[in-house]
């Protein structure tokens, strides 16, 4: 065999030998990897894929006394992207962007305030159709996260009562701030294996539970708002009013059954929103109440025991005159007992028995009634309301606050006053939350004298009184107007008003107390009995057919028994 050859054979064998060399150190180290160290390169794999995420957890919902929906919190999706992932052509970023109506460019600008992060929100709050839209892109970079949108069925008929939450589903006016922490939920957390697109492939594990956000259930019933809401609009709308608010009571609970203002908004879309309109007035501002605080002042009067009801004031000339001020009446009404005081809203006899009764007495009714306290109902920005010391009240001031000037009130405070006479003296806490368990009451004024005030609150819708227009069919109404200048600047304006009335029914056992407030009328027409009394009228009417209580106006049962309808 020639040398050459030999050689030749050498290099066979020795490639042969390399070669089976190399197989058996690849099948060694398969072995170790599949067999020996799969554990631990199983772990290494799961821990580049393995990540922690949030499971959301839905905001509780708003219902109304009756189960119904105020606020609830939908499933949506919002679209954020990885920028360090981003690979998209010019023609899929455009699309983008129009579909989520971002603007020409806004897609590179927002990435480029984002460098270096690695989680930019691209759109909040999105349908799934759109979402849908999105990902059929197949843009890698781009993903999809599960959120949670509030949504309000009321819309604007209880938007400031409700309040609305952010984009985080965070409370942050109304209700839903007062009670966040109530409503919020508890996000949960799980652990999962994700593809290189960040896809979820696996569930790993549940490392704590979402718990949802509990129940509010309020006391307003949403058929006495719809009523309230569309009555008020109405009225703000006719007398070019530049506000109004209403609040309804439930005399027996405490509860509010309607609380609404004008203007008001729509937590749905708040995209032109101004921030005067979030305002909830009726607990929120203040205003002189006017004469409808004279029923206080005659209670105060019975109570000292120096007049009776038939007692007689004389008002006669038509003015009256404390110190270098002149009180004056719309006309001479000459001799008035009690009851004739509340049916012509006499000043003049109003500001004569204040000035004759101590101080303390009148201050202690006014406020053992709530007048110059909050309410306490938890309503974010409620105004205490402002009732001096009495021991710094001049003659002046002890007559004017016989009609309603010199203190300040907001709707909610005046309609828990007044509750004070339809609840035969006695003081129930207000509340915006559904009322279970009876609370503590507060005597306020002897029962005897509670009702004989409420006796001579029901001349006041009745002809001769200053509010026929609140008279409500069918049932005997109690009740007072307020008519009050504004305050401003150096004293009082001669042609800003505010018209107010306050009243309940049926008188004989009230069940609903209700204040009408509208803020500046502008239409020619400002007395409260022309502006408020109708609007009242008009709640009452539909909450006390609502809730199907019994008529009480012994006339009109009569002429139904007879077959002749009352009049209208």
């Amino acid at each position: 065999m020639s040398k050459q050859a030999n050689i030749s054979r050498m290099r066979h064998f020795v490639l042969t030998g390399l070669m089976l060399t190399g197989f058996a150190v690849l099948a060694g180290r398969s072995g170790q990897l599949q067999v020996l160290d799969r554990e631990f390169l199983q772990g290494q794999g799961d821990q580049r894929h393995l990540r922690v995420v949030q499971v959301p957890a839905h905001r509780g919902m708003i219902v109304d006394r009756n189960g119904e929906p105020l606020a609830i919190s939908t499933p949506v999706q919002s679209v954020w992207v990885n920028p360090k992932e981003l690979v998209a052509s010019p023609a899929d970023q455009s699309r983008l962007e129009r579909l989520l109506g971002l603007g020409s460019d806004r897609l590179q600008r927002l990435l480029g305030q984002r460098q270096g992060r690695e989680f930019v929100y691209l759109r909040r709050h999105i349908t799934p159709t759109r979402a849908q839209q999105v990902m059929s892109l197949d843009i890698p970079g781009v993903y999809l996260q599960q959120e949670y949108r509030r949504y309000y069925p009321a819309g604007e008929v209880a938007g400031h009562l409700l309040g609305f939450t952010n984009v985080d589903d965070t409370g942050q006016e109304g209700l839903e701030l007062a009670y966040d922490d109530w409503l919020s939920g508890e996000p949960g957390a799980k652990r999962v294996v994700k593809d290189g697109r960040r896809h979820t492939i696996a569930n790993i594990e549940n490392i704590r539970s979402a718990h949802p956000g509990k129940t509010l259930k309020l006391s307003i019933d949403r058929r006495i708002q719809y009523l309230a809401y569309r009555e008020l609009k109405a009225a703000v709308s006719k007398h070019h009013a530049r506000s109004g608010s209403i609040v309804v009571l439930d005399n027996r609970s405490g509860e509010v059954l309607a609380l609404v203002n004008q203007p008001s908004f729509n937590p749905n879309n708040r995209k032109r929103l101004k921030a005067y309109k979030l305002r909830n007035r009726a607990v929120t501002d203040v205003f002189e109440p006017g004469s409808t605080m004279k029923p206080f002042v005659i209670a105060s009067a019975l109570e000292s025991g120096r007049y009776q009801v038939n007692t007689k004031i004389n008002t006669s000339p038509g003015y009256f005159q404390v110190g270098v001020n002149t009180i004056r009446d719309m006309h001479n009404y000459g001799i008035l007992d009690l009851t004739g005081v509340i049916r012509k809203s006499s000043n003049i006899a109003a500001s004569k028995i204040a000035l004759s009764l101590d101080p303390e007495l009148i201050w202690k009714g006014l406020t053992d009634a709530g007048l110059g306290i909050a309410t306490a109902t938890g309503f974010p920005g409620e105004a205490d309301g402002y009732l001096s010391d009495f021991h710094r009240w001049r003659d002046i001031e002890r007559a004017t606050l016989a009609y309603g000037y010199g203190l300040s009130v907001t709707a909610i405070q005046l309609a828990q006053a007044y509750s004070v006479f339809a609840n035969d003296g006695y003081r129930i806490p207000v509340t915006l939350l559904k009322r279970e368990d009876p609370v503590q009451q507060k005597k306020v004024y002897p029962p005897r004298i509670a009702r004989a005030v409420r006796r001579m609150m029901e001349e006041v819708v009745k002809k001769g009184g200053t509010a026929p227009l609140a008279a409500v069919r069918g049932y005997r109404v109690a009740g007072k107007t307020g008519t009050a200048y504004k305050a401003e600047a150096g004293g009082y304006a001669d042609h800003r008003y505010l018209s107010v009335f306050a009243g309940m029914a049926p008188a004989s056992a009230p069940r609903l107390v209700a204040v009408v407030v509208i803020n500046e009328p502008r239409n020619g027409e400002h007395f409260g009995g022309i502006v408020a009394g109708p609007v009242f009228s008009r709640v009452m009417a539909g909450a006390l057919r609502l809730l199907n209580i019994t008529p009480d106006d012994a006339g009109l049962l009569q002429t139904r028994s007879q077959g002749v309808e009352g009049p209208a």
